[in-house]
């Protein structure tokens, strides 16, 4: 019997559904790209497919150059300063982070190619950066002189799929937990697994695979410009690592994809564990255990041929 979905979820899903029938030109996220990713996209329509399951947000993947935004500015005023009339407040951005005026240099859902004709720009000029004459030694006075909070540094990062599956159950939420860990995505988890007073449980996944990860310093701020300081083959060199663990994803993805689908047997959901159950199946479970170990005691104490030597456990289950 197919599970009742929550009317909480079935209006959630329905609105996140609509906007993703806007065509990709309208459509916007908070991502630089803003669409859905084309290597995903039967995924997510496999999953949104499942009654019970709806995409909330995604990404294949991607190779992305960002500048880090800036962590302290002594010269803007400070939280209790009026300006206009009002309080001014300025994010600023946490160590390595993107916020306080940080910036994408190069972002590519897609491995990149390395094939490029003669003429081809350098590397360090396709990921938005510059050379600058003599500048190591202006590279080596901004990390002598700069404060270590003051200097923004230029990341190269790789980062595997993600993605974020809202689920009208625990029953839901475990199926696509199963599929996800299975595939090899070993970070992923779920959220909202508690009753909160009264309402439905509809847990968040977020299917997720840390450890394919890849983080190196391309560069820094230079008077305001965006100065690599590696050397043309080690930026190859990364851009090889991070293309190999491209594809290395996109066979998780793939792993995920088939296994989900033997998960889910014509639209119902089939209860697949991973070794956690929720508080209602464990008390049932345990209270038929207690019933079991009762009837074996009874059969056991009724037999005139067995000795009086304490029960220790149904031998079958090797207790």
């Amino acid at each position: 019997m197919p599970l009742a979905l929550p009317a909480s979820f079935s209006s959630k899903k329905a609105r996140i559904l609509a906007s993703l029938a806007v065509p990709e030109e309208l459509y916007g996220d908070l991502s630089p790209k803003g669409t859905i990713d084309e290597d995903i996209r039967d995924l997510i329509n496999q999953i949104n497919n499942i009654d019970g399951c709806v995409t909330t947000s995604s990404c294949a993947g991607r190779i992305s150059v960002y500048m880090e935004g800036r962590k302290e500015d002594e010269t803007q005023p400070s939280p209790d300063s009026d300006i206009d009339g009002g309080r001014r407040h300025e994010e600023q951005a946490s160590i390595g982070g993107k916020g306080g005026g940080g910036h994408w240099l190069f972002v590519s859902h897609r491995p990149v190619g390395l094939d490029g004709g003669e003429g081809e720009k350098p590397l360090a000029e396709i990921m938005g950066m510059q050379r600058l004459e003599h500048q190591s030694t202006q590279v080596m006075e901004a990390f002598s002189t700069a404060e270590a909070r003051s200097l923004r540094l230029i990341h190269f990062k790789f980062e595997p799929m993600i993605l974020h599956v809202l689920t009208a159950s625990l029953c839901h939420a475990n199926t696509i937990l199963s599929a996800a860990l299975q595939a090899g995505f070993r970070e992923s988890g779920a959220l909202n697994l508690a009753n909160d007073k009264g309402n439905p449980v509809t847990p968040m996944v977020g299917i997720r695979s840390t450890g394919l990860a890849l983080d190196s310093v391309l560069g820094l701020e230079l008077d305001s410009q965006a100065v690599c300081i590696i050397p043309e083959w080690h930026m190859k060199g990364l851009i090889v690592k991070a293309n190999q663990r491209f594809a290395e994803n996109l066979q998780r993805v793939t792993r995920f994809h088939t296994l989900l689908a033997k998960f889910v047997n014509g639209g119902n959901i089939k209860l697949a564990r991973v070794g956690w159950e929720d508080s209602e199946e464990r008390r049932a479970r345990k209270r038929e255990e207690g019933m079991a170990r009762a009837r074996a005691l009874a059969t056991k104490s009724e037999s005139p041929h067995v000795r009086n030597t304490e029960y220790l456990g149904n031998p079958a289950s090797g207790n």
